[in-house]
């Protein structure tokens, strides 16, 4: 019986998918001439589709309304849980923010104020010294420094607040299911899907179940910021145990330790640096979220972002955009320092602040601009951004609508009706011979059936109008971003100007792409194309820098002793020897095209993300998950596909 595992490489069944591959395209181009435009090979019959929506809808409101367990029902449960994560919450908004009240509304007295401004800066300043260096201080208390300065500290201790809760709950929970699945192989493989899945489903398709379970809440918004920022320490946990020297664990095992001792004094002690970085990855993705969760609740500075945006306000957006950046900026340097030095001693430092929240609490009651900053003292530069986008506007207008209409016609829209006017037969099809090249059947059946799935559930249309925003994003952002990458590893000088860009960039919430983007460009694809390429092209830079910066030198110094120039260094040994990097770096590029996507559906897109955007307007969860899920099939499938592209690469050159 004839193997259906992948064609050996070489084999003289792989001579033949050239053709195979030319014929498929071919008939794909003809196939809507030649069949009618509504053929069911082409377009998927309104009949045959699955209402995946409504059952969902059904699923959700039995969960919620009739779902018991005896003495309460799952709605009591969600209310409990939502009181129960409100305690936290509100002690380290009165800490931060509004101070200790008796009363709500206008009927509150303070009983006690928040913590005085210049502990708030101070705190931090002194953790960098701690962690780092004097540079490390002076950076973080310039960025907490800024909050004041420019009138965004009350928005920005709601925000810290938010965050000093769900980074600690996103922290616990993903470390315990990581080591959790990395002592249980069975919960690993039972845990990876539902991972993917929430890693590639789109931050709106969170909300709607939230919003339906939990109402319009803070709480809320922080159970949709956990939910978003879980995954990646559940991931970062696992690799990081799993990449501790088996030798320390023999030596553990050898000196008496039981399991749990093994775990927590070996182990968890040796994977520091690892757990580290999914902290820091905790903290970024929890701030990314801001914007998105004061959708549901949450205030702070992405409330200022998001009313600012609907406002078309561009000074007032932009500056609190930088506040979130500035904020991030600091948490992510202080918890790198954590992860690659060891602390000092804690008690000096402990004194310290103590002195600056009772010395600033006990100054404050002679002194209030201790306390709080004055108003007097506060600058702004909203009103200069605000001008300064108005004269590109008054400008530029001319040049910036000749190129734009330029690419409309002649690119965006002839590639949208091109994909638009594919036969999902074909399409599935290809996916399906691309899946069994790559990876055989298994692949193949995951991407047939992913693709499928949109087909079935009557998101074909959208979904390729999804998929000409994202590809074309994807190819400007490669085209953009690959070329930087081989010269920032490549030019030292380079190196010192890209990289810190791109760390700011990193920094930067996805919604803070679409304010210049709307004011310049005005709503429509082409806004919502340049933010997606500003977003995506962060991961394009830095994965191509890394893979040739960390090419074997050897390899490079023996071309360079048999003469070759660093033209054809690059060409033939740097470039081809990184290419599975690369091919992970466009990987990433896709899922942060794919996560801007659906932010962009305030902008005036027509695709899968104003399908999520509306259904969490309407409240309706149905139209929400099936819309979110179609984005993450198309998510998993190019991840999939680049996946075993990259692997089968890194065989070929003998880097497995």
């Amino acid at each position: 019986m004839r193997s259906l595992a992948a064609p050996a490489p070489g084999s003289a069944w792989r001579l033949g998918w050239p053709a195979v591959w030319l014929a498929l395209l071919v008939a794909m181009a003809l196939w809507p001439a030649v069949l009618d435009a509504k053929h069911w090979a082409v377009v998927w019959p309104k009949p045959w589709i699955v209402p995946v929506k409504a059952w969902l809808t059904a699923a959700m409101g039995w969960l919620r309304d009739g779902l018991s367990f005896g003495l309460f029902t799952f709605q009591d449960l969600t209310r409990g849980l939502s009181w129960l994560l409100a305690q936290p919450l509100h002690l380290a908004t009165s800490l931060l923010a509004t101070g200790f009240l008796s009363g709500t509304g206008q009927q509150a007295v303070r009983l006690w104020p928040a913590l005085p401004w210049i502990a708030v800066v101070g705190i931090p300043v002194l953790l960098a010294l701690r962690l780092g260096d004097r540079r490390l201080a002076l950076l973080v208390g310039a960025c907490f420094a800024y909050l004041a300065l420019f009138g965004q500290w009350a928005s920005a201790m709601v925000t810290l607040a938010s965050i000093a809760v769900a980074v600690p709950l996103g922290v616990a929970g993903g470390m315990a299911l990581g080591i959790w699945a990395f002592r249980r192989p069975l919960v690993e493989r039972l845990l990876t899907p539902l991972l993917d899945l929430m890693q590639t489903v789109p931050i709106f398709a969170y909300l709607v179940p939230i919003l339906w379970f939990f109402g319009f809440s803070p709480v809320a918004a922080m159970i949709g910021t956990v939910i978003y920022a879980l995954p990646a320490m559940v991931r970062n946990t696992t690799l990081a145990l799993r990449r501790v020297p088996v030798e320390l664990v023999e030596y553990g095992s050898m000196a008496g330790c039981t399991p749990w001792q093994l775990l927590w004094k070996v182990q968890l002690p040796s994977a520091r640096a690892g757990l580290m970085l999914g902290v820091n990855q905790v903290i970024m993705l929890s701030l990314n979220m801001v914007i998105i969760a004061s959708m549901i609740g949450a205030g702070g500075l992405g409330f200022d972002v998001l009313t600012a945006l609907r406002r078309l306000d561009i000074g007032a957006g932009l500056q609190a955009s930088i506040a979130i950046t500035l904020l991030a900026i600091a948490l992510d340097r202080l918890s790198q320092a954590a992860s690659v030095r060891d602390a000092a001693p804690a008690r000096p430092y402990l004194v310290g602040a103590a002195a600056l929240v009772l010395g600033g609490w006990i100054a404050g009651l002679a002194l209030p601009a201790v306390q709080a900053w004055p108003d007097a003292w506060t600058l702004t530069t909203g009103t200069a951004l605000g001008d300064a986008i108005g004269w590109l506007n008054l400008h530029l207008f001319d040049t910036i609508e000749a190129v734009k209409a330029w690419l409309l016609v002649n690119l965006m829209v002839p590639l949208k009706r091109f994909l638009q006017g594919l036969p999902w037969l074909g399409v599935v099809l290809g996916l399906a011979i691309a899946g069994w090249q790559l990876d055989g059947w298994r692949l193949a059946a995951t991407v047939t059936a992913l693709a499928l799935f949109v087909a079935v559930t009557g998101q074909w249309d959208l979904a390729m109008v999804s998929l000409y925003l994202c590809g074309l994003g994807v190819l400007l952002s490669c085209l953009i971003g690959i070329p930087l990458g081989i010269w920032s590893a490549r030019s030292r000088r380079a190196a010192a100007v890209i990289q810190p860009a791109i760390d700011t960039l990193q920094t930067i919430p996805a919604f803070a792409y679409l304010i210049p983007a709307v004011m310049l460009l005005r709503v429509g694809d082409f806004a919502a194309l340049l933010a997606i390429v500003a977003y995506a092209v962060v991961p394009a830079v830095r994965y191509t820098a890394h893979g040739i910066a960390h090419v074997d030198p050897h390899v490079v110094e023996a071309g360079r002793a048999m003469g070759s120039t660093p033209g054809q260094l690059l060409r033939k040994i740097q470039l081809p020897l990184a290419l599975p990097e690369i091919l992970l770096g466009i990987n990433q590029t896709v899922m942060f095209a794919l996560a801007m996507l659906v932010i962009t559906a305030l902008v005036g897109t027509r695709d899968l993300g104003q399908e999520v955007y509306v259904a969490l307007a309407k409240a309706d969860i149905g139209r929400g998950l099936v819309a979110g899920f179609c984005v993450a099939a198309i998510a998993i499938i190019a991840d999939r596909l680049l996946r075993a592209g990259s692997r089968r690469l890194e065989t070929r050159l003998g880097l497995a």
